[in-house]
């Protein structure tokens, strides 16, 4: 008879409970044997889990940024997010992976569903993990079409939160007769508005005098229930970053009309599209990102109009910070971008251009392919901040040159989904690629004309 070799542990031991009754049997196709009572009641599931596939092996942070003069306080000793099971050579990825190495230590998390949400979330791990003092993004997935509302909603509850620390801190502090504690809360509302590392490690200083007071708490009700409810909030001292992630599909489509009452608002949210200009996790059906003349399911005969011109829409607002990012490109400026978007006290939006397989060409090759969109006029970078308007600047930053530096052809022809068009219909092709063309052309004439204004 055959012999196989005995998988003694899937996952390391000494894991954790939900690791040894959770992860390892279904890891090993032996999830109906769990039991629904096994499942958390709050449908929170530990974090920093997907590293278990890997041997327990904690992954590798995003070092780079810290060279970065303008990113602050930034934790690059530990990841918070690794191994991600998404396709090899997701362009995707590295913006989270920046994101999360910079805001992760404080950041509300609300992701439309798509690829993002699979390699982000799939059961029974997960690859979002937590620091070494316990901090980590908070991460959740909402349905494709409200996920904009989703995370406004989170806003509106940090927000609302806050206010009531606040409140009850002011209530607190004349009537304590602990001076330490008396001067903690004190100061905690003199940087009540800051995110700086003094402004975190303050405020886990004043938890520690929190819990001590609690031991000894008199029996002044007043006092008693102003201190439960201090500490019930005590995370939130220090703001929240609130980012609302998704792809195209969401952000262009199905979910564009929350996206766009976010945007209209002027609540401090943080929205981040990563733009494959497909609905990549369905298998690449064409989206109103798509690019005109591109093939893709429910275009098989080239996409006939042009894409969508959201970053521009957006400007519109005037309160909004819009920036259109390329990593592969210029991954300083594209740090930059997402900087001034945590910074911007109101609604802020990055597009960021994401290579995906359903562009049909070796990803390995992407980092090129992204410099190509950008060189030939395809993908322009910029940023508008309405900020700098206070300081008398014109709130518009162009972060590319305006000649095009590759023929658009030459990005064209590298890719299956405009190839396939010429090969089956080599007339409508070169028609479509005309049009394209003046496309980019209208694209950078419409965004040149913010610069001058």
């Amino acid at each position: 008879s055959e012999k196989y070799a005995e998988i003694t542990h899937v996952v390391p031991e000494n894991s954790g409970e939900w690791a040894d009754k959770v992860i390892d049997p279904i890891l090993r196709l032996k999830g109906d044997s769990i039991p629904v009572s096994r499942m958390p009641l709050n449908g929170a599931v530990p974090t920093g889990t997907k590293k278990l596939e890997y041997r327990g092996v904690p992954g590798n942070p995003a070092a780079w940024i810290e060279k970065l003069d303008f990113v602050k306080d930034a934790n690059v000793s530990e990841p918070y997010i690794e191994y991600p099971p998404s396709c090899s050579g997701c362009g995707e990825v590295p913006y989270i992976h920046m994101v999360t190495q910079m805001y992760g230590d404080r950041m509300l998390i609300a992701n439309a569903t798509g690829c993002t949400s699979i390699y982000g979330g799939t059961f029974p791990s997960t690859p979002y993990t937590k620091d070494k003092n316990g901090k980590g993004p908070a991460w959740a997935n909402s349905l494709f079409e409200d996920n904009a509302e989703f995370g406004f909603g989170m806003r509106m509850a940090v927000d609302s939160n806050r206010k009531q620390l606040k409140t009850n801190v002011h209530a607190l502090v004349p009537l304590l007769s602990n001076a330490v504690l008396r001067h903690a809360l004190e100061k905690g509302l003199i940087l009540f508005d800051a995110v700086t590392r003094e402004a975190k490690d303050h405020a886990d200083a004043i938890k520690a005098f929190l819990a001590e007071e609690k031991l000894r708490s008199s029996g002044n009700k007043e006092i008693r229930l102003l201190l439960d409810k201090v500490i019930e909030l005590q995370d939130y001292f220090v703001d929240k970053s609130i980012w609302i992630i998704g792809g195209d599909g969401w952000a262009y489509d199905i979910g564009f009309s929350g996206l766009d009452h976010v945007m209209a608002s002027n609540k401090n949210v943080n929205i981040l599209v990563v733009d494959t200009e497909v609905y990549s996790n369905t298998g690449g059906q064409a989206s109103k990102s798509t690019p005109r003349g591109a093939v893709a399911k429910f275009a098989s005969d080239g996409k006939k109009l042009g894409k969508k011109n959201l970053g521009l829409m957006m400007t519109s607002y005037g309160n909004a910070y819009v920036a259109v990012v390329n990593m592969g490109m210029d991954r300083e400026k594209t740090a930059l971008a997402f900087v001034e978007a945590e910074k911007h006290n109101g609604p802020s939006l990055i597009i960021a251009y994401s290579p995906c397989i359903a562009h049909g060409y070796n990803m390995q090759q992407a980092k090129k392919q992204s410099e190509k969109a950008v060189k030939s006029g395809y993908w322009p970078m910029y940023r508008f901040n309405p900020d700098l308007r206070t300081e008398g600047k014109n709130p518009f930053t162009w972060d590319v040159p305006e000649t095009e530096q590759v023929a658009f052809k030459d990005y064209l022809e590298e890719e299956i989904r405009y190839k396939t068009l010429t090969l089956s219909s080599p007339v409508e092709a070169a028609r479509l690629t005309e049009l394209a063309i003046k496309d980019n052309e209208q694209r950078f004439k419409d965004i040149k004309h913010l610069s001058e204004i």
